[in-house]
């Protein structure tokens, strides 16, 4: 069994949404963030250091990092989502494994922190937007006509780019955008997603 410590409104859906795929058994530990601050709970130090999700255990071996956990469950489990190597295919997925977390996350963090500061962070604005603007219109470029990263099936790379794709979409970049649109649209229809959403939801939010 598969455990995966998992933080709601994080990262870690796309977690649920790969083992979903996978068919593969797992359980879920649930945080919940802070109502005020929005931060994880401390309990989530007591797994790891760093306090983040998320995070697996796998074989009795705590493995964290998204990158490296969506490549060791499809390396075990679906070698086919991880192209061959020695091939132009693996290059863009090692490529597109690490802009994900790297290059794409940093403008959409910045965005965030910097959007609490209020007028004080007027003038960093207008460079967060230009960065926004131009890692969307590169995710945006290298969707294939199949609507998927890299194959065209579904590939670990859609995985790790789905977090930062529906943040675009949230933030109302649909039609600037298209194909990060329709890929957004096609993961969200995709029966494993529904289930993992329903799977990560809080209680709470369940019986709402």
């Amino acid at each position: 069994m598969i455990t995966v410590h998992h933080l709601n409104r994080s990262r870690s859906h796309r977690i649920l949404w790969l083992l979903e795929e996978l068919e593969q058994p797992y359980s879920i530990h649930h945080y919940i963030r802070d109502a005020e601050t929005n931060l994880a709970p401390p309990e989530l130090a007591l797994v790891h250091p760093l306090g983040k999700s998320p995070m697996i255990e796998i074989d009795g071996t705590l493995v964290v990092e998204s990158a490296a956990i969506v490549e060791t469950l499809c390396a075990r489990f679906a070698p086919e989502m991880i192209p061959e190597r020695d091939t132009p295919a693996y290059l863009r997925h090692l490529e597109l494994m690490h802009f994900a977390e790297g290059s794409a996350m940093t403008p959409i963090l910045l965005n965030l922190y910097v959007s609490r500061l209020g007028d004080a962070g007027k003038p960093l604005h207008p460079r967060i937007t230009s960065e926004l603007d131009n890692h969307y219109r590169y995710m945006n470029s290298v969707v294939r006509p199949s609507g998927h990263f890299v194959q065209d099936q579904l590939s670990a790379a859609d995985i790790m780019l789905s977090f930062p794709a529906e943040i675009a979409i949230r933030q109302g970049r649909g039609s600037d955008f298209p194909a990060l649109s329709g890929f957004v649209e096609m993961i969200q229809n995709r029966p494993a997603y529904q289930r993992a959403t329903e799977r990560g939801a809080p209680e709470a939010e369940k019986s709402e």
